[in-house]
Order: structure tokens, then C-alpha cells, then sequence
């Protein structure tokens, strides 16, 4: 087995999908599933099982990769031990303080791992070069990549009576104490689709909203990956269909850098029309983009 294995057999491990690791690594979808095929024959398991939708990862699979994981990290690390230092490209990326943090982490992940990029963070409302934000706060001179969509839900202490429903109505929630969160994009359009109510706590970071719900200060109305993973609450459907799209928006009235361009062909897109979005990147377009919820 040799690095390059290593790495495809990582990419078919996060994508769950040859296709999509292909395109990750840049290399066709027969040497991916060749290097697969290679490493079940040298380890003598089985690493995936293969059906219509993509590639199961087995029990084997699940091992390796921890093993794998770490060999790829420490060879990257020899690499840059007497790597010269280089003029690097900088890109800053304002962040929406509300994201879902497994999908934010898998965005930046490549990013982190570029040595030749020096990747800056600040807020949705900074000075950036792009920024990973909801739809509804895209500016009229801003290009919008979408990546992807979530509904809001109710997050409630697990032993709430609201859980013994499976949906909540608006009407369900009158009377019943409410935490909100200082930087919900929908906070006003909740506040006039819900019965009047006064809120128990103010949150300022999805943790401490979490941790609130959790310790049974109150109920929380938060983006569905904002509750997603997290052991100590339960989490509800609510009747207000209530999305968020979140995407990547640049300027239009600009070219994208080339460290931009490099990450929005990184992209995973949302929608099948992702090359018609691409192509915005290397010719700016100055039309308006509509706006979204």
C-alpha cells in the first residue's frame, strides 16, 4: 500500500460515494476503485460494501481509517517540516455564527490543510473576500453559491412534555419558557408567527443555547444542524415551515481572487446547475440575485 491509496481510500470514506472521491482527488473513478480493490486484497477485508447509492463503509473500514487518518496526517507533516516558506495566497472568510459545525469544519477542513493558504476567519458582517451565510442576508451585489438547507426545529430538555408530540403547533408553545438566540437571522419572523411570549434567556453562542435547553431553562427554536449530535436535547418538528438556505456570497462587481476561485471549485453544491454557478466565478456577473428566507 502507498500514500496515494491511503488518501483515495479517505476520500471514499468521508464521500461514502467513488464518484465524489474521484472529484476530490482528481483522478478518474477506475483508479479510486482500484486503489480500493488493492488495499482489500493487501489487508484481507472487506472496507466497503457497494450498492445503487454509493459505498458502505464496513466495520473494517471504520478501523482503518482511524489508522489511515493518521498516517496521511503525519506524512503531510514531514512534508512542510523543511518546506520552504512561500508567498502565500490569502483568503478571509466571514462565517455566520450560527452554522452547522460538522458541515462548517468539512468546508475548512481542505482549507487548513493548504500550506500555501493563509486562511483568515471573521464575522458574517466583516470586511471578507466571501462569506457562508443564509440566503436571506445576501447583499444585492453579492453572487450566491448554494451548499445547502435546513428547517428550523424545536429543541426542548429531553424530559419536556412538548416531546410526547411529534410536531408543534405555534400554539403549543404559549406559556412555555423560551430561550432566544442573539443571532437568529429569523428571530423577527418567529416573534410574529409565535404567540407573545417573554423570553427566559438570551443566548449568545448555539452552545450556551444548547446547554441552557439541556439543563431545562426553557425551549429553543434553532437550525435543525444546530441540534443535530447533540445527546442532551430532544428535537421536534415545528408546523411552521420555516428553511434557511446557507451558501457561499462573494462580490460581483470584482473577479474572485485565485485562492477563491480554488475553494469555490471545492464547493460541494447543492443543486445539479453547480456549473452555471462556477462559471460566475472567472466572469463576474452584475445582475441582482434574489433574495431568500
Amino acid at each position: 500500500m502507498d500514500i496515494r491509496e491511503l488518501r483515495y481510500f479517505a476520500a471514499v470514506y468521508r464521500e461514502r460515494n467513488l464518484t465524489a472521491a474521484a472529484k476530490r482527488c482528481f483522478i478518474s473513478q477506475p483508479s479510486i476503485s482500484a486503489a480500493i480493490t488493492n488495499l482489500e486484497t493487501e489487508l484481507g477485508t472487506t472496507l466497503f460494501i457497494r450498492h445503487k447509492k454509493g459505498m458502505a463503509p464496513t466495520e473494517s473500514a471504520a478501523q482503518f481509517h482511524a489508522v489511515a487518518r493518521r498516517i496521511i496526517d503525519e506524512a503531510d507533516a514531514a512534508r512542510n517540516l523543511f518546506r520552504k516558506p512561500a508567498i502565500r495566497k490569502a483568503l478571509t472568510l466571514g462565517l455566520l455564527r450560527t452554522l452547522d459545525q460538522a458541515r462548517t469544519i468539512a468546508l475548512l477542513k481542505p482549507l487548513t490543510g493548504n500550506a500555501d493558504l493563509a486562511l483568515r476567519l471573521v464575522g458574517a458582517n466583516e470586511k471578507a473576500d466571501a462569506r457562508i451565510v443564509s440566503k436571506s442576508m445576501v447583499g444585492a451585489g453579492e453572487h450566491f453559491i448554494p451548499l445547502w438547507s435546513e428547517r428550523y426545529v424545536a429543541a426542548l430538555p429531553p424530559s419536556h412534555p412538548l416531546t410526547l408530540k411529534e410536531t408543534l403547533r405555534t400554539a403549543d408553545f404559549a406559556g412555555v419558557p423560551m430561550i432566544d438566540r442573539c443571532h437568529c437571522e429569523q428571530q423577527e419572523f418567529f416573534k410574529r408567527a409565535s404567540p407573545p411570549r417573554a423570553p427566559v434567556a438570551i443566548a449568545e453562542s448555539e452552545d450556551w443555547a444548547m446547554a441552557l435547553v439541556a439543563a431545562g431553562v426553557g425551549v429553543a427554536i434553532v437550525p435543525e444542524g444546530v441540534a443535530r449530535g447533540n445527546p442532551d436535547v430532544a428535537v421536534r418538528a415545528i408546523e411552521i415551515d420555516v428553511t434557511r438556505q446557507v451558501g457561499l456570497a462573494y462580490p460581483a462587481a470584482r473577479p474572485p481572487s485565485d485562492a477563491l476561485k480554488e475553494f469555490i471549485a471545492r464547493l460541494p453544491r447543492q443543486h445539479a446547475n453547480s456549473a452555471r454557478a462556477r462559471s460566475k466565478a472567472s466572469k463576474p456577473n452584475p445582475s441582482t440575485p434574489r433574495r431568500g428566507r
